[in-house]
């Protein structure tokens, strides 16, 4: 996996006004300057946010990237939800968890 490249691309998808033009004239020409697995370039086109978000990438970079796409903020919201149902516990990065995905907080407290 590489964490640090997607994480790069949707930064600079953000920041840079040329790789903004580039995401959205030819989306797969600017894929192939990555490194990404095939798991990771899926996630990124479909856009999957839920498994983006257990491939570990930070949720401050997702919320701006799921915009890009008309995904609204509950949605957003839901689909990091959904991603932990389908894909499982978050596997890397800041969020990866280590309890298996179990909740530790006691809820009527």
């Amino acid at each position: 996996m590489s964490l640090y490249y997607v994480q790069k691309l949707i930064y600079q998808i953000n920041r840079d006004e040329n790789i903004r033009r580039r995401f959205d004239e030819n989306f797969n020409d600017l894929l192939v300057d990555y490194e990404l697995s095939d798991e990771e370039i899926h996630a990124l086109k479909k856009p999957d946010i839920g498994l983006l978000y257990v491939l570990g990438v930070n949720g401050q970079l997702l919320m701006h990237y799921a915009p890009l796409f008309g995904i609204e903020w509950f949605d957003y919201l839901a689909a990091m939800k959904q991603g932990i149902e389908e894909h499982g516990p978050v596997r890397a990065g800041l969020y990866a968890m280590t309890g298996g995905g179990k909740s530790f907080a006691k809820e009527n407290e």
